[in-house]
């Protein structure tokens, strides 16, 4: 898991970039909130300033959460046929030692997430008649954008081991397809 403090994120700021009217909605909520024309109010305690409030907390990220959203990421690709079994190739390592819980958890993608940064290796299968490098370069790209732009992480790499090629009429890999 990692630790995001809110202190290190804060709504102010001193860039003259970024001003009220570049934010798609207003951070001052008692705009946004103003009386109908011809109906005057007056401001009370209860009126909210975005300067005002600051909240302080941890936010955490499993790493399992990370995992699931590149591995959407990764079945999103044209040419990926599917997850394969052990990114890290440690279960083969280890053999039959292993217990079947464990053997499960090996599910095509590993993520180790450290402070706001994240290194994910991910096994795909891909399809007969793409070209093998440039899916695992779009996996790649695409597994370092969507974690990036989902989780607010910063990406500092994506391994992507291609395990088995999926050939035609193959339902899984290495298996074939049973005809009628």
């Amino acid at each position: 898991m990692t630790d995001v403090s809110v202190e290190d994120i804060t709504e102010e700021t001193d860039s003259p970039a970024e001003t009220p009217a570049a934010r798609p909605f207003p951070l001052n909520l008692s705009a946004s909130l103003a009386a109908p024309p011809g109906v005057t109010e007056t401001p009370g305690p209860s009126a909210i300033s975005a300067s005002a409030a600051v909240v302080k907390g941890r936010i955490r990220v499993a790493d399992e959460v990370v995992e699931k959203v590149a591995a959407l990421a990764t079945l999103e690709v044209a040419g990926v046929a599917g997850l394969g079994e052990d990114p890290s190739g440690v279960l083969e390592a280890i053999g039959e030692r292993v217990a079947p819980a464990a053997r499960k958890s090996g599910r095509g993608v590993s993520a180790h997430v450290q402070d706001r940064t994240v290194a994910i290796d991910v096994s795909i299968v891909a399809e007969y008649g793409h070209v093998v490098m440039d899916v695992a370069n779009e996996v790649k790209n695409n597994v370092a954008r969507t974690v990036s732009r989902m989780l607010g992480m910063r990406v500092v790499e994506v391994n992507v081991g291609v395990e088995d090629v999926r050939l035609p009429g193959e339902t899984a890999p290495g298996r074939p397809a049973e005809e009628a």
